[in-house]
């Protein structure tokens, strides 16, 4: 695996790298060639972040909001969509009060296009709500007009789906449907063992797994902490689960995170420059260059989510 320390001083070295636009806050750079955006019948492919974790509190959201901004600076067309049951904080992170919400949706109220928000940042969300916790009790015809709302997202090149923490039905429903699943905990030994029985559910759930399993370990003091949670977590998932988790990389405590949380900013925009949003910056390069499994597109993705529902 890359070593991210020295990833991360070498993108300290680079000045121009995080220069933030005048407008947005985010300087959008020029996209990559799109290799892995298409599958291989030509056809444009979403990709599908699912971001969950054994515990609240340990920055899940915080890190969703912030991947969803280093990808657009990457050029990419993001949307976040907020699947927390019952505690949406999407919207709070970014100080903003959504009109209306999934729940909306589900009803035939509003379509997905009344209720996606562009941000000032360059990215949109979806809004989540309490009544999104009922769908799987939803008719077939609540059920369908779902599907067919949802669908209207596959213009965008990434998804980011940030779930509720712990093992609820729905949030395996999101991880099975996601084409990465990124598990996110910090080194108390409470988060490390909340995150490791999430993943010994999903190896208990699938026999095979489509998605790739990815850790990241937040709020870590040194490089050599969060390698010792990872190597750790990761070795007892192999060894007794008998399932492969990739360690994404980590973020650093960084004093910056906190402030921004209270001014209701991503971190990201406050100090671009700082630890925290320099790894976040890693972590995102690194999730872009790797090749989209072949899972069948956003199609797909909503067949196997109403699959399980």
């Amino acid at each position: 695996m890359e070593d991210q320390a020295d990833k991360l001083r070498e993108m300290v070295r680079q000045t121009n790298a995080s220069s933030l636009d005048a407008a947005s806050g985010v300087k959008t750079r020029e996209a990559p060639p799109e290799k892995n955006s298409r599958n291989q019948s030509g056809e444009k492919k979403t990709r599908i972040i699912t971001v969950t974790s054994g515990k609240g509190g340990v920055g899940k959201t915080n890190l969703s909001v912030n991947m969803a901004l280093a990808f657009a600076r990457l050029g990419k067309k993001v949307v976040v969509m907020d699947a927390d049951l019952g505690l949406a904080n999407v919207n709070v992170m970014l100080n903003m009060i959504p009109k209306y919400n999934l729940y909306h949706v589900i009803k035939k109220q509003k379509t997905i296009r009344d209720i996606l928000v562009e941000t000032e940042y360059g990215i949109s969300i979806v809004a989540g709500a309490s009544g999104f916790s009922q769908i799987a009790n939803m008719n077939e015809e609540e059920r369908q007009n779902f599907i067919n709302e949802l669908d209207t997202l596959s213009s965008a090149d990434i998804i980011i789906i940030d779930t509720s923490a712990g093992v609820s039905s729905n949030v395996l429903d999101f991880i099975a449907a996601a084409d990465d699943a990124v598990i996110i905990t910090t080194p108390e030994p409470t988060a490390i063992t909340d995150a490791y029985g999430i993943i010994k559910i999903i190896a208990t759930e699938y026999e095979t797994l489509n998605m790739g399993l990815k850790l990241v370990v937040n709020r870590a003091k040194s490089v050599a902490e969060a390698k010792k949670v990872a190597d750790r977590m990761i070795n007892i998932a192999g060894q007794f689960l008998n399932l492969k988790v990739d360690y994404l990389g980590f973020i650093y405590d960084d004093s910056v995170v906190s402030q921004a949380v209270l001014r209701q900013k991503p971190f990201m925009v406050i100090d671009p420059r700082c630890r925290a949003s320099l790894c976040v910056q890693h972590l995102v390069e690194r999730m872009d260059r790797s090749r989209i499994r072949e899972t069948g597109g956003f199609g797909a993705m909503l067949k196997k989510f109403f699959g399980r529902a």
